[in-house]
């Protein structure tokens, strides 16, 4: 019976803090999960705070719909735009930016449009549509799916009109990467995702760095008055770590083989500065 007693004891020790951890739920973007980082973040929010979050990884579309809805507390998100209007319409109650990478166009090692070359986003795209080489879209209405029509705009192409060479999915970064590594194609990735895909096949990364590619992150929480279940404390909490010192060195200091894949921009206030 005191053996029992001891092994009792022994696994509340052991689960105690999941037993007593408060659960928030947030909605995410599917790069942000892709990237493995929020399997880093995760389990630093829940030793320091004793929150718990449940994400639902989705499209950035996805997301601020599940967040009008009031479906979850926060949301975790890559489109400006989207945002802003998210909070201009009340259903969140402010943005706050957190961290940022970048966007990267990856297609074929052969690269038969040549866009290696390119000297610009656009040009990149401009040359893949004069090729009709085949290109990968996620077409979900996601964070990098606005970044890419946007992108084909700025090009001057319309991808809207049935080209056989352009390819929507309708799904998340892994899909679309897989999809365009198995047609030998080009697609637009984030760069986190692209380092932690591990079906790369033939494909390679071709064109980075210009600075419409700038791909920011931002943490929005839901308007509380969307209901008393709201968990707006919870998301303050939240919100409070994702912009201090802890997670900026987990952020900055999360690297796939030695690259860094997310650099922390969170503005801090004077007592998170303090600390770092």
């Amino acid at each position: 019976m005191r053996k029992l007693t001891l092994t009792a004891s022994l696994v509340l020790g052991l689960f105690g803090v999941s037993a007593q951890a408060e659960e928030m739920k947030m909605a995410v973007t599917t790069s942000f999960h892709n990237s493995g980082l929020s399997d880093v973040l995760l389990p630093a929010i829940l030793e320091d705070t004793g929150i718990e979050l449940q994400l639902l990884v989705v499209g950035t579309g996805q997301a601020i719909k599940l967040g009008e809805a009031g479906d979850v507390d926060a949301i975790l998100v890559h489109s400006k735009a989207a945002e802003d209007a998210f909070v201009a319409a009340g259903h969140g109650t402010h943005r706050r930016e957190i961290m940022y990478n970048d966007f990267v166009l990856v297609g074929p090692a052969d690269d038969p449009a040549g866009i290696r070359s390119a000297d610009a986003a656009a040009a990149a795209l401009s040359a893949i549509a004069e090729a009709k080489a085949p290109f990968v879209s996620r077409g979900d209405d996601s964070g990098t799916h606005k970044k890419e029509l946007n992108l084909w705009r700025a090009a001057g192409t319309d991808v809207t009109g049935g080209n056989d060479w352009y390819k929507e999915v309708g799904a998340g970064m892994g899909a679309a990467l897989n999809t365009a590594s198995g047609m030998g194609a080009y697609v637009l990735s984030d760069r986190a995702s692209w380092l932690n895909f591990g079906n790369k096949g033939d494909l390679e990364l071709l064109f980075a760095g210009d600075p419409v590619l700038f791909n920011q992150y931002a943490y929005l929480p839901v308007d509380p008055g969307k209901g008393d279940y709201i968990k707006s404390d919870l998301a303050e909490e939240v919100e409070a770590w994702l912009t201090s010192a802890r997670a900026k060195e987990l952020i900055d200091g999360y690297r796939i083989a030695g690259e860094q894949l997310f650099t922390f921009n969170a503005e801090m206030d004077g007592a998170q500065k303090a600390a770092e």
